[in-house]
């Protein structure tokens, strides 16, 4: 008798990544209908809409950004999956990444309120916030207001969100729980590291580069998406246990 274990093929993880991959192709070749409809807003901006939490989690903006993700879906997802099934690996993921993409915008929207608040002291009205908004456009010589401080009100507003990074981050965190000793490599620090202690390093350098705003991974990314992806995923073991669904 033949009682060599097979390992399940990932079908999940595999057809994240094709559809993530998929996504890309139909975008960056203008083959989506109405491509603004599918990347996260801010809910102020008009262009929100509430699927976005989902289809987000799809679209990437380079095929640098793109690849980084599917190969840590590659090699944490497929793991995650072979020892929790398929449908329960799916859902995770899911969660993780709506829990990402709503805490992000959570935070997104007390910061451009508060902007709001503070240009609102500053002597700005109404329509010289929407001017803002829509011309990007702000009365000049007034102190206080600074290029920076605009820039960044204009840019909650109209930067939309994409990628996949804040389920991933849910699949790292349930990684170094379900794996904590496996050994991983950093791109930056070429020695393997327990995933137990590299897992929450990485989420310490993330919440560190929201708050601060200074990133060694550079500019245009959502830490706070990831921080939220980690805490979701987090909660989500803490609750449901890391075992196997055997």
């Amino acid at each position: 008798m033949n009682t060599e274990y097979h390992r399940p093929i990932p079908i999940v993880t595999y057809t994240l990544i094709a559809l993530c991959v998929l996504a890309f192709v139909l975008d960056t070749n203008q083959l989506l209908p109405t491509p603004q409809a599918y990347a996260l807003y801010l809910p102020a901006n008009p262009n929100f809409q509430t699927w976005q939490y989902l289809s987000s989690m799809f679209m990437h903006g380079s095929w640098m950004h793109l690849g980084f993700n599917m190969l840590a879906l590659w090699m944490f997802g497929r793991n995650l999956e072979s020892l929790w099934g398929s449908t329960r690996f799916l859902i995770f993921y899911l969660l993780c990444g709506l829990g990402a993409g709503y805490i992000y915008n959570i935070i997104n929207t007390y910061q451009f309120n508060e902007l709001a608040t503070q240009f609102q002291n500053l002597g700005l009205n109404s329509t010289d916030l929407t001017r803002i908004l829509e011309e990007g456009l702000y009365p000049a010589n007034l102190a206080g207001l600074t290029n920076q401080l605009v820039g960044e009100y204009y840019s909650f507003y109209h930067t939309p969100t994409v990628g996949a990074s804040g389920a991933i981050y849910g699949i790292l965190a349930a990684y170094a729980f379900c794996f904590p000793n496996h050994k991983l490599v950093f791109i930056f620090i070429p020695y393997p590291i327990a995933a137990k202690y590299f897992v929450p390093v990485l989420f310490l350098i993330d919440l560190l580069s929201g708050v601060t705003g200074f990133s060694i991974f550079g500019d245009g990314i959502a830490h706070f998406a990831h921080v939220g992806g980690a805490i979701v995923g987090t909660l989500l073991i803490l609750v449901f246990g890391r075992g196997s669904k055997r």
